[in-house]
């Protein structure tokens, strides 16, 4: 592949950090792209470039996947805003201080951490759940939006690519049966448990934060102008708790009954977008139904401030749609490919691996896409077992680990948009904020599997 199919995503990442305009950068990513695809054609660059970046946006939201992933981050918006303006999340945050649950910073980060590691049936909805649940909380205490969206979107990832119940678990599955090895590929994927070290790394990194109430770099600053606000006071009076917990419990469950009932009774073969979309349909039809019954609310009222909601949260939709778009493009430009490639054909064995888990980082970093990482390096990495003889486990820890690795890094993730529009945090400060904590974890990571390598080879 081309050299130039690098340069979208550089284009996006320097505009982001040169103008701190992320719709600005996308856009201009997505249009480098089209524009290079049809130089590549043989067209003019220029205006099919233009007419490219929007048959590609609407060929991305008329995917039925990606249509889900967008109305459901709609949605996130007009439930955060029913749980929110009822007065459920106020309440919720003197119940939990009430009953000594939440009763210090502490607790309120290992309360937030273990509520996304019990919902590791799926990344988007253990963020949301444990996001959701603590937002209040995290204010309470003066702790900064950006600590809220690092763990959360810290403990993620790494929780679902260790657990591996889930379609994480599945889709890697899928890409391991298409090839002969002498394990199976459910033996195989179970040994990476051991040996993801950037998901080990991370999750340890976010429990010394919590237990620690330590925070460094960039997030100690937002901590800072934090602990100066001195007005700590919900906004909205406190009603009954269970105007946030049971729509919260309803998406919660809702998830893991539709995966069962998706996957015709396998969790692990159920449509994560299709689950966590009906789960958010439902959640919110519980919250309008709560709120009327109670009647805090008028018809007219909740639908006003349901699409006040959704108001609020159409620009992180829109860097979630452009996001989804850039790699689209970047897939048929064949970026992905290109950074793969980087790894080479002559390097030593005991490099191998930790040479893959850092093209997995930096394939996931310029197209914001894990899965996508997997889908490209799996098949680069599995023939390298066969051939060379590598520790398949390790060889697929290595591949997984990189993707979560080079996502965290990414201010053009969809996983990184989300995280913001559970935390409310801004986008931009969330990336400013988590890389350092990525990277080092990453240096670690690195380092770890090159010693492995020595030790296994």
């Amino acid at each position: 592949m081309e050299w130039y199919s690098i340069l979208p995503p550089i284009i996006a990442i320097v505009v982001v950090f040169w103008r701190k305009e992320v719709i600005l950068a996308l856009i201009l990513a997505i249009f480098s792209a089209e524009a290079l695809l049809a130089y590549r054609n043989g067209s003019e660059f220029i205006f099919s470039g233009i007419i490219g970046s929007i048959e590609r946006v609407i060929e991305i939201a008329s995917s039925a996947g990606n249509a889900r992933i967008l109305i459901f981050s709609m949605l996130i918006g007009a439930l955060l805003a029913y749980i929110r303006n009822s007065g459920g999340v106020t309440a919720t945050v003197e119940m939990l201080i009430n009953k000594g649950v939440a009763k210090s910073k502490r607790q309120v980060g290992l309360l937030t951490m273990f509520t996304g590691i019990v919902v590791f049936i799926e990344s988007n909805l253990s963020v949301l759940a444990s996001g959701i649940l603590s937002r209040g909380l995290y204010d309470k205490f003066k702790m900064s939006r950006a600590r809220l969206a690092y763990v959360i979107d810290s403990t993620s990832a790494p929780v679902c690519i260790l657990i591996l119940l889930n379609g994480w678990g599945a889709f890697v599955l899928g890409l391991l049966s298409n090839y002969e090895l002498e394990e199976s590929p459910v033996s195989i994927l179970w040994g990476t448990i051991p040996f993801n070290f950037y998901a080990i790394i991370a999750l340890l990194i976010v429990t010394y934060t919590i237990v620690t109430d330590r925070v460094h770099g960039p997030m100690r600053e937002a901590e800072r102008e934090m602990q100066q606000n001195n007005d700590v006071s919900l906004p909205i009076p406190p009603s009954k708790a269970r105007f946030m917990l049971i729509p919260l419990g309803t998406m919660i469950f809702g998830m893991i009954g539709f995966m069962l009932w998706t996957g015709d009774g396998d969790i692990a073969a159920g449509s994560g977008s299709k689950s966590v979309l009906y789960a958010t349909v439902l959640a919110c039809m519980v919250a309008y139904f709560l709120l009327i019954s109670a009647k805090k609310y008028t018809h007219k009222e909740l639908v006003d401030e349901g699409f006040k909601g959704m108001g609020e949260i159409l620009p992180l939709v829109t860097i979630v749609l452009f996001s989804l778009t850039l790699g689209g493009s970047l897939k048929e430009l064949g970026t992905g490919i290109f950074v793969a490639n980087l790894v080479g054909d002559y390097l030593p064995l005991s490099l191998i691996v930790p040479v893959l888990f850092l093209a997995g980082g930096i394939m996931s970093f310029t197209t914001g896409t894990s899965w996508g990482t997997f889908a490209i390096l799996i098949p680069i990495g599995v023939p390298l077992i066969q051939t060379l003889g590598l520790p398949p486990s390790l060889v697929l820890a290595a591949i997984l680990g990189g993707g979560v690795f080079g996502d965290h890094c990414s201010p053009i993730s969809d996983t990184t948009a989300v995280s913001s529009i559970a935390s409310g945090c801004d986008l931009l400060t969330h990336v400013r904020t988590q890389m350092p904590y990525a990277l080092f974890g990453g240096a670690l990571a690195f380092i770890a599997y090159f010693i492995a390598s020595l030790i296994m080879l």
